[in-house]
């Protein structure tokens, strides 16, 4: 048997070259060859794996080429350099390695903590001008202090606890993050608003989505205690810089460190210069060790996918064989979909998900299907979430997964349901597949619909009373938004009933305000898919 080749086009540890070779990969080590995008379309048809970090560009014309590719490995988390819907077109799975420097970013923001508290960078500036400003530089202790996390997961779990072992005392937000979770690891879970309040030291370890953009505005500031001190490691965009500017001016922030930024590279940036700011390039996981653990980590799982068909931490695509593929593909469309509109309807934590297949859905391979379900729910708040990582992701939060399979017992031949469970609530959203291949939702909250899931939707709760539809209708017609397809349901005439909207174009958060005031309607959403 032949064994399956390797290209590394980028600098790659010998420690992850000697894992390939190790177990039964062939790999030509051609470290500078990304930066050659001519060559490297000339010489990709002959690999079966790519293994690749930030400096080779994976582009649609370079995957023309690539006749037996069949995995690309990115050492690092981001991805923004292969495209993926071009490699998925021709089956190519897109590893990536999300956890290998959680570590060293997490470090990082300890490190920042640190060195704001105590005016490091300033000092040692002063210092070697030949100053000796003793008195300038007047720190504060961390001990005792509270810090604010802003996103508990992976990283910002170990930021938790690097901070209580320097006896601070640690609160968190996260939507995800179940109380049992959050006493394992010796936090507080709070509101975000809590947060804000309370924090002496706030950390970001949020991924940036439409959800999380600008977490940290003017708004959000004014709620902080003045004196507050500001870490970001996470992603650029999560803050307003020019707010944060403005309230160090007023000397609402004592100070700022941040290692992401809007537009990288940076630079330059409102933040730059300001006495009481410390930025870095983007540093986070720029350690030896980080490295080395990315390198050794794609290793790995390209070796597995290569030699035995295991996938790990892959974007695009669950871990199902080619002969369940084509059946299995629009129930994973399905599920993921209700996984959506479930997360999107959710704000506060999730402790339990019960996913429910009848009829036929229940014999196929439902593990892949609950990781669409997975994937689908925790990515509006958390972006960086797949079908392979999503099952890992909702266990570090302490969620209950609970799976259920049975006959049909209801009019579909096969029939999903997912049940999110919150501190406060239960939802369920049911779908199915008709025979056109087509994913629809056919009830929400017990209530009977017939939806495609449409690109853009409105996702209304309201009281069953006469003038609703009108009153919805005028305001979408005043902002100049065009109606696809309108469905409607109720429990009974006058109880509460639902409205599901595909609408052309994004949602205004204008109109939404508006939608909400109006005199029967309880909830409004803004949903895509």
């Amino acid at each position: 048997m032949t064994k399956p080749k390797v290209l590394i086009s980028d600098a790659l540890s010998p420690a992850a070259v000697q894992i390939f070779k190790d177990r039964g990969v062939e790999v030509d080590f051609q470290p500078n060859l990304g930066k050659d995008k001519d060559k490297l379309a000339e010489i990709i048809g002959n690999y079966d794996g790519l293994a690749i970090r930030s400096a080779t560009k994976a582009t649609a014309k370079i995957l023309e080429k690539a006749t037996r590719l069949k995995v690309i490995g990115r050492a690092g988390i981001g991805v923004d350099n292969v495209e993926i819907p071009a490699a998925t077109a021709k089956g190519i799975i897109v590893m990536n390695t999300p956890f290998g420097n959680s570590i060293t970013t997490a470090e990082h923001a300890i490190t920042l903590m640190l060195a704001l508290a105590r005016e490091i960078p300033q000092a040692d500036a002063s210092t070697q001008a030949g100053k000796w400003e003793k008195n300038r530089f007047m720190g504060v202790e961390i001990t005792g202090k509270v810090l604010g996390v802003v996103g508990c997961g992976n990283i910002g779990s170990i930021v938790a606890d690097r901070a209580l072992g320097l006896r601070m005392k640690v609160i968190a937000f996260d939507p995800f993050l179940s109380p049992e979770r959050a006493k394992d690891i010796g936090v507080e879970k709070v509101e975000l608003d809590d947060l804000l309040k309370r924090a002496d030291f706030i950390t970001l370890h949020t991924p940036l989505t439409e959800k999380t953009k600008n977490i940290i505005d003017a708004a959000a500031i004014a709620k902080m205690k003045k004196g507050v001190r500001l870490i970001n490691c996470a992603r650029g965009g999560l803050v307003d810089e020019q707010a944060v500017v403005d309230a160090l001016n007023a000397k609402h922030i004592a100070g700022a460190a941040f290692d992401v930024f809007v537009e990288e590279p940076a630079t330059s940036n409102v933040l730059f210069g300001h006495p009481n700011v410390i930025c870095t390039p983007h540093l986070g996981a720029s350690t030896t060790e980080a490295q080395e653990n990315v390198a050794l980590q794609v290793a790995e799982q390209m070796s597995d996918y290569l030699i035995s068909g295991a996938i790990s931490n892959a974007i695009n695509f669950p871990s199902i064989t080619a002969e369940e593929a084509p059946k299995l593909k629009p129930f994973i469309v399905l599920a993921e979909k209700l996984g959506s509109f479930a997360g999107q309807l959710t704000e506060s934590g999730i402790s339990k998900v019960t996913i429910t297949y009848e009829g036929h859905v229940a014999e196929m391979k439902i593990k892949a299907l609950t990781s669409a379900v997975l994937s689908g729910l925790l990515r509006p708040m958390l972006g960086e979430v797949n079908v392979v990582s999503a099952p890992v992701v909702a266990k570090e939060r302490g969620m209950v997964v609970d799976e259920v399979t049975r006959a049909a017992q209801s009019d579909y031949e096969s029939l999903i349901t997912v049940t999110v469970a919150t501190e406060s609530q239960e939802r369920s959203v049911s779908g199915t597949v008709y025979h056109d291949g087509k994913p629809r939702l056919v009830d929400v909250k017990g209530i009977r619909v017939d939806a495609e899931f449409g690109k853009s939707m409105i996702y209304i709760t309201n009281e069953d009373k006469p003038g609703f539809i009108g009153q919805f209708a005028s305001l979408l017609g005043d902002a100049k938004i065009n109606i696809a397809t309108f469905h409607l349901g109720r429990v009974a005439p006058g109880s509460d009933a639902i409205a599901l909207v595909e609408v052309d174009g994004a949602v205004p958060a204008d109109l939404l305000v508006k939608v909400q005031a109006l005199p029967q309607v309880k909830q409004a959403k803004a949903l895509t898919f």
